[in-house]
């Protein structure tokens, strides 16, 4: 800073245009680092600094000033030395030679690092299936009820049931004479007829040629073994839809929020959103343009385009389940994103058991579900890379079912159990009732950042969502302090999801590191290697000498691989559960980061023993030979 000032004034002239300055400085190298670090803009020209932004910050800083014309000291410059030896903090000197107080820009700075990358996809199960009807291992490893179907009868497991107008046992939900029939609590292995079950499920539905691919399960789970009407499977394959566990349908989004958006952003005109309720912007004018601010509504959300394209597909299964299988009129009818709008959703989120009913109000190309602070926290979440799912209500209210269920230790969570219709701020996790709701923060907010103050000192002086509980304005009248273009402006799909390669990745956080005069790359390599690459290692070579045996004809399991070297039940080749490449996987890249940014004795030492271990267990590579060996 002292090289700065100096330089400064003993080389600065100033260069009038009308009331425009321009600061002109000889050209040095080491000032240009300065200006770097500063940040400020300057133009070389004829080997000169030009400076024409913020020359006036300048001048000040380097205890000057100007007056007629003329650069004049303000501070003179033994007192600048004097000061600069008494080792005040930088901010502190700047602000005895400007006269003004200078605050630190960023007083407190924190790392941060990506818990896990955007998404929004399908819910689905491995494999994914397309009816929770059991076909055991009749259908292959993809469980096709197609190729089961065509050894005619199989035997599986079901639970039987009876019609209480005809008395009929059967495992069906629906008797042949109509009738909804009841479960008995008694579980067998029954032989079905698969082949003639397809054709009469075909034929319900009007339904000519089958889908290729229709896929069920190898069993149910649940307490009574209930099996989904194969009819819903037919429709779901017809549609390119799976279901979950519990008989839904689901798409899961990061959850993302929001508290005001403008129409212009969520792809719905203003008289769509008239037509919702938004009929005044946030400051209380007329909705009448698309690029005025609304605030979002406590249960309104707003879902990404593939999820929107997705429950498309999902209202068409329904609408075919409603006509073709119960006999009754058609619901959603829609046939383009825009018609989604004003739809009811059921959004759930992993380990609770109550979904919340939400409204479609609009979409984003960003792979998230944005929604009110309210809505996220009534699904207990609370937005730090969560992610959740949605499906369309009326999909849960037809096909959801307790009969469906798991019947094991957390079966009962990430179902809809119960159904929340309105959001009471007072129920919701207390950490949305901490959301200010001011649009200008007072001058004692700031002055109490200075002193560190505990945050319950200024929660008098600041407008909470807690304060408000109770009232009128709890659901709304949020303010904001920093508006936007656009909500979903930015990078969309972050560079983890398209790099192919973990060494692609590595990479890429290395040469960012390399960037970042802040990062130490030699040290963000030893913590890859250290937190992620080595426990990785080490947990699957563990893995690979604990692990189980598979048939893959048959998915049988065997703790120890059994004598005859095949499988005892089909005669099927064995496989391994845990492969030697899954070992091996980040080996290669591990030593090439340890030999490359030259990592600690110790961590290479580990390495070492690592890849000691796995060539012990797993042998040494064989190399192939060729002719020109034996020469």
């Amino acid at each position: 800073m002292l090289y700065l000032v100096k330089f400064v004034r003993k080389n600065l002239e100033i260069e009038r245009k009308g009331q425009r300055i321009t600061l002109i400085l000889p050209f040095d190298e080491r000032l240009r680092d300065i200006f770097i670090d500063l940040g400020l803009e300057y133009r070389l020209s004829d080997n000169r600094f030009r400076i024409s932004s913020f020359p006036y910050t300048l001048i000040r800083s380097c205890g000057l000033d100007v007056e007629d014309g003329k650069v004049v000291e303000r501070v003179a410059f033994e007192e600048v030395e004097e000061l600069y030896s008494s080792d005040i903090p930088v901010v502190d000197f700047v602000s005895k030679l400007s006269g003004v107080k200078v605050r630190e820009k960023a007083p407190t700075r924190i790392g941060a690092r990506m818990g896990r990358p955007e998404k929004a996809s399908p819910r689905r199960m491995r494999p994914p299936p397309h009816v929770l009807f059991p076909v055991g291992n009749y259908g292959g490893n993809q469980r096709l009820i197609n190729s089961a179907a065509e050894k005619g009868k199989i035997k599986v497991e079901v639970g039987l049931r009876r019609c209480p107008r005809c008395w009929k046992v059967t495992h069906r939900t629906f008797c042949e004479c109509g009738e909804h029939t009841i479960s008995l609590g008694k579980v067998v292995e029954r032989e079905i007829d698969l082949k003639e079950e397809l054709k009469r499920s075909a034929e319900k539905l009007g339904i000519g040629v089958l889908p290729d691919s229709i896929k069920g399960v190898i069993g149910t789970i649940s307490k009574e073994k209930t099996p989904e009407p194969l009819e819903k499977g037919i429709l779901r394959a017809m549609h390119g839809i799976f279901v979950f566990k519990d008989g839904t349908t689901r798409f899961d989004m990061t959850d993302a929020p929001l508290t005001h958006f403008r129409p212009c952003e969520i792809g719905v005109s203003v008289e769509k959103l008239r037509e919702l309720g938004y009929e005044r912007d946030f400051e209380g004018k007329e909705l009448e343009r698309e690029d005025q601010i609304c605030e979002l509504k406590v249960q309104d959300i707003i879902i990404s385009e593939d999820c929107a394209d997705y429950l498309i597909k999902v209202s068409r299964f329904v609408d075919d389940l409603l006509e073709r299988f119960y006999g009754m009129e058609r619901f959603y009818n829609i046939r383009k994103r825009e018609d989604l709008i004003g739809h009811l959703v059921i959004g759930l989120a992993p380990h609770t058991s109550s979904g919340v009913v939400g409204r479609i109000i609009g979409f984003t190309p960003a792979q998230v579900c944005f929604a009110h602070p309210f809505y996220h926290a009534a699904k207990r979440r609370n937005c730090d890379g969560d992610e959740d799912s949605v499906m369309l209500l009326l999909d849960a209210l037809l096909n959801f079912s307790l009969s469906y269920i798991p019947e094991k230790r957390g079966g009962r969570m990430d179902v809809p159990l119960i159904l929340a219709t309105k959001i009471d701020p007072r129920e919701i996790d207390k950490e949305a009732h901490n959301i200010d709701a001011l649009f200008r923060y007072p001058l004692d907010f700031y002055e109490a950042t200075l002193k560190f103050s505990h945050p319950k000192e200024v929660e008098e002086i600041m407008d909470l969502v807690s304060h408000r509980l109770g009232t009128f304005l709890q659901y709304g009248h949020l303010g904001f302090t920093h508006d936007t273009k656009n909500i979903s402006e930015g990078p969309r799909t972050s560079a983890y999801k398209t790099l192919d390669t973990m060494m692609e990745k590595i990479d890429a956080q290395l040469r960012l590191g390399k960037l970042i005069r802040a990062v130490d790359e030699s040290d963000v390599a030893r913590k890859v290697l250290e937190k992620h690459f080595l426990p990785d290692i080490l947990g699957n070579l563990r893995a690979f000498s604990k692990q189980s045996i598979r048939c893959p004809s048959c998915n049988t399991i065997y703790r120890r691989i059994p004598l005859k070297g095949i499988c005892p039940r089909c005669g099927g080749k064995l496989t391994l559960t845990v492969h030697k490449k899954s070992v091996e996987k980040y080996l290669d890249i591990s030593k090439s980061l340890a030999d490359k940014y030259n990592l600690p004795r110790y961590a290479r030492q580990r390495l070492l023993l690592v890849e000691k271990s796995i060539r012990y267990l797993l042998g040494e590579e064989k190399r192939v030979r060729n002719l020109f060996d034996f020469e």
